[in-house]
């Protein structure tokens, strides 16, 4: 399914009067009034998260090929990062991004609260982009539904099941409002893959069999756990904000947020998502060789899940992050006629390619991709604001939050050292940050450390839960 067709919803028209009534919802089966973006056919855009993914996702708005993005305001609950992220943003040297920023003082907030200020900038029609740590998603999700506006959220989008169950019922939400959300699993945009997938679907490699998937990392073990460096009147709760890839509760841990986009687009070249998963991972290096500082965080340095889907067949990945091993970082999916290379490089780089029989040599190359002259994170974009202003369905949260879950079940199958699978999932009840929606400054963390500073870690074979 190629992005943006999760959802049948009729959408509105950017040329239609404000108020003027268009189709009924294909999935709630009423009349749904139009929402519009500004008058003069500008879509305005809020960021909320100024790290550098959502500093990124900010540039790539504004660089839409139609150009009627402006970017005016922005919200983070810190401001050396808000500060930073503005900066760069507006000494973009992509072209015409800096002209489309108007972000004044008074419409850069911080704090907790800071989402709903920057919200409440725009009008009904308008863009939100999420990225934060996915703790906070559904929060602002239900937020911008509220106020009428079209979104574009990071990954992963939950960690746990009853997340993963509030944000498919904010989606059905959503597109009952005609509202337009991207999610930002850029592999689907990658015009390699995009490719790939309907040649493989149309049997190019025949049935598929195996699928193989590594972000092997050799080095950046600071990336996945951090040394007990809390700032000088920071809270324990900014503390795993600020670290929140080292936490599960904000992030999904390493897992989810790094090794995600190869589990998805790997499914996606089998058209389906795994039904369990079986893990192995273990925590090799325990403390800063530097220093001799413990690390503090939450995930195992290497990882291997075996998936299954609902025919029998597998998908493994293996994901690893110790400095000086040798790295890895590619795809592979292979059928009963041959085998493609799916991502040369990175999480979704091409040059894809098919081979007949089973060896990977160029005697044996079929097909390769041409260049994607954009690029999968622009892609996404253009895609997005294209729905919008022509008004076609346009709705990833379902299948974001397949994903997000298909990483869970990886991750918490070696943090348990159990079977997991999809409908065991979204049956859980255990919510890792429970009444994160009503956080302040001073409210206490999810998580609690010891007397020392750290933190439960995963122990397999201890419990149903990672920890």
């Amino acid at each position: 399914m190629n992005a943006g067709q999760d959802s049948k919803i009729s959408r509105r028209d950017l040329g239609k009067r404000a108020g003027q009534v268009v189709a009924a919802s294909a999935l709630a089966g009423i009349a749904i009034p139009s929402v519009h973006a500004a008058e003069d056919s500008t879509i305005q855009v809020v960021l909320i998260g100024c790290g550098g993914r959502g500093t990124g996702a900010a540039q790539d708005a504004l660089g839409v090929n139609t150009g009627q993005t402006k970017l005016v305001a922005m919200a983070d609950v810190f401001q050396n990062r808000m500060d930073q992220s503005y900066r760069t943003i507006k000494n973009s040297q992509k072209p015409g991004v800096a002209a489309r920023v108007d972000v004044p003082k008074e419409r850069q907030f911080i704090g907790f609260d800071a989402y709903k200020k920057a919200m409440d900038c725009l009008k009904p029609g308008d863009i939100a982009i999420f990225t934060t740590p996915l703790a906070f998603r559904w929060v602002h999700f239900t937020y911008a539904i509220e106020k009428g506006l079209n979104v574009f959220m990071e990954k992963p989008l939950t960690s746990d099941g009853p997340t993963s169950r509030k944000m498919l019922d904010l989606a059905q939400q959503a597109s009952a409002k005609n509202l337009k959300v991207g999610v930002g699993l850029m592999s689907r945009h990658a015009k390699n893959l995009v490719e790939l997938q309907k040649r493989i679907m149309d049997g190019e490699i025949g049935d598929v069999l195996l699928m193989r998937g590594y972000r092997m990392a050799a080095g950046g073990a600071n990336v996945v756990a951090h040394k007990l460096d809390r700032f000088a009147n920071e809270t324990e709760l900014e503390y795993q904000i600020r670290h929140f890839h080292s936490f599960i509760w904000a992030s999904g841990g390493v897992f989810n947020d790094f090794h995600i986009h190869i589990i998805d687009h790997l499914s996606w070249m089998k058209n389906a998502f795994p039904i369990k998963a079986m893990g192995v991972g273990g925590r090799h290096y325990k403390t800063d060789p530097r220093s001799g500082n413990p690390w503090v965080d939450q995930n195992f340095d290497s990882y291997g899940i075996e998936y299954t889907f609902a025919d029998g067949t597998k998908m493994t990945y293996d994901g690893r992050s110790m400095q000086g091993a040798q790295g890895m970082y590619y795809s592979f999916v292979h059928g009963t006629k041959g085998c493609a290379v799916a991502s040369r490089t990175g999480d979704c780089g091409g040059p894809s390619s098919i081979y007949k029989g089973f060896a990977e040599v160029a005697d044996n190359m079929t097909w390769k991709s041409p260049n994607d002259r954009r690029g999968p994170y622009q892609n996404e974009w253009d895609e997005l604001v294209e729905a919008i202003v022509k008004d076609k369905p346009y709705s990833e949260v379902k299948r974001g939050v397949e994903a997000s879950v298909t990483a869970s079940m990886g991750r918490m199958a070696a943090h348990t050292g159990r079977e997991i699978t999809m409908e065991e999932f979204f049956k859980m009840d255990h919510e890792y940050a429970p009444g994160i929606d009503n956080v302040t400054k001073d409210s206490p963390a999810p998580l609690k450390s010891d007397e020392k500073g750290m933190y439960p870690l995963p122990e397999p074979g201890k419990g149903k839960r990672e920890f």
